[in-house]
């Protein structure tokens, strides 16, 4: 089964997570779900010429978020998903939703907060055909689209909280290796787990200094389903080449030492092998990324290849 979810006010929740936010669909675990998103507020807006999704004029008609963050699509409840699930998320593909992507410096921001006192704008036109994004000064850049908001809905007890840092339960992870043929693992703290993604990407480095990628409007396919033989407590991920931990805290050490202790454990399980062989087969083959350093709760994400732990 495949559903389709748009992007409206309605199904669009902008700038917070809460998890007694109602579902706006649901599947069963397993299904694949069609979802679209949209980006940016009205200062952010192409001139005349480009393609914008109309729904983004209604949300902007809606009113200004309740807090600073991103325009998220969802949640989507998946049936069967209870706190101490493990929810699967295969993406399946990830595709342009118009022709161009925006840009921003803004002070006090950034990796550099006090480097760069004005803010700069940039609009950046793409072109889905070529796969290319054509920057200012007449560079082509290749895209590679993803979600940098990907997340099931937090525990209860946080209340309502902005989509900006990333968390045990995802949200802005802001990881390049996610795009389409990847798999995102979230630990589940509600019934239904209630996924929701957006901030899409057109093309982005690790790091994401300046605050922005190329932000703009996506269609993510994906499949949803519930594991009840797994357990994360924090979000992991795979390629079809690699596994992925990750680590968020504002100490880019500490996030080191959170996706290296993630990866101890997965490749001891995996492999078969003791924390120390671990350890060791980490330090010779694992690479430690910075996946961002601009939303408070910075990242590092550790990357070791299936071949070498036998999956």
């Amino acid at each position: 089964m495949t559903a389709t979810l748009q992007s409206s006010p309605e199904t669009c929740h902008w700038g917070y997570f809460e998890a007694s936010r109602p579902p706006a669909l649901t599947i069963q675990s397993g299904d694949e779900v069609i979802i679209n998103t949209v980006s940016g507020a009205r200062n952010c807006l192409p001139p005349e010429g480009f393609h914008v999704p109309p729904e983004l004029y209604d949300i902007h008609k809606a009113g200004p978020p309740p807090m600073p963050g991103h325009i998220l699509t969802g949640p989507v409840a998946v049936e069967g998903a209870m706190p101490g699930d493990v929810l699967k998320v295969e993406i399946l593909d990830v595709a342009l939703r118009q022709d161009w992507g925006y840009n921003f410096i803004r002070p006090l921001a950034g990796t550099l907060p006090q480097d760069f006192p004005e803010t700069y704008h940039s609009n950046i036109p793409l072109d889905a055909e070529r796969g290319v994004a054509r920057l200012p000064w007449g560079l082509e850049l290749p895209l590679a689209p993803f979600f940098g908001v990907m997340a099931v809905a937090p525990p209860p007890e946080w209340g309502r909280i902005a989509t900006i840092e990333p968390r045990k339960h995802g949200g802005n992870l802001d990881n390049k290796e996610l795009g389409a043929g990847s798999t995102l693992y979230l630990p589940v703290f509600n019934e239904g787990a209630l996924f929701s993604c957006g901030d899409g990407h057109g093309a982005q480095g690790d790091g994401e200094v300046c605050v922005t990628a190329i932000e703009t409007a996506l269609q993510g396919r994906f499949r949803l389903t519930v594991l009840k033989d797994r357990t994360v407590s924090y979000p992991q991920a795979e390629t079809p080449s690699h596994v992925i931990t990750m680590g968020m805290a504002p100490d880019l050490d500490r996030c080191a030492e959170m996706a290296l202790r993630e990866m101890i454990a997965l490749v001891s399980e995996r492999a078969g092998i003791s924390r120390e062989d671990a350890y060791v087969l980490c330090s010779l083959a694992g690479d430690l990324r910075i996946t961002q350093t601009v939303n408070r709760e910075k990242g590092v994400h550790m990357m070791m290849a299936k071949e070498l732990i036998g999956s």
